[in-house]
């Protein structure tokens, strides 16, 4: 895009430069109408290419800005979920220390999927000496 628009504003300035020597200098200006066939062709040739020229860079100077916009939200978009990250960590890390150190964490325990509780075999659990956990 940034060369296309480049290209364009050349453009411009070589029509702008031929316009202005076609205007101010007589000399140029008999060339031209020699090669045009009348002076009035020649200046509605003009007139044509600098409407051409205009329309093409009101369309690349328009579409460049959208682009540009639309970047700069895609870009805020990512600014804010960064921050909203950020904010979340943080709020963490508060709740975390406000809690005391031997203190059980609370929360809601999720199972995997296909997750099978042991069957109870109904002998209490016991430690290495077989004696019974209580």
């Amino acid at each position: 895009m940034l060369a296309l628009k480049r290209l364009v504003t050349i453009l411009v300035m070589v029509f702008l430069l031929l316009a202005l020597l076609v205007l101010l200098l007589p000399s140029v200006r008999a060339s031209f109408v020699g090669m045009a066939g009348t002076s009035e062709a020649l200046y509605f040739g003009l007139l044509i290419a600098a409407v051409v020229l205009l329309g093409l860079q009101l369309i690349t100077e328009n579409l460049d800005s959208t682009l540009l916009r639309r970047e700069v939200a895609v870009r805020e978009a990512k600014i804010n979920e960064l921050k909203a990250r950020l904010y979340d960590h943080q709020m963490e890390q508060r709740t975390s220390a406000d809690r005391p150190l031997g203190a059980p964490r609370t929360g809601t325990t999720t199972l995997p999927d296909g997750y099978i509780a042991p069957a109870s075999s109904g002998v209490p659990p016991s430690d290495a000496a077989n004696q019974p956990l209580v």
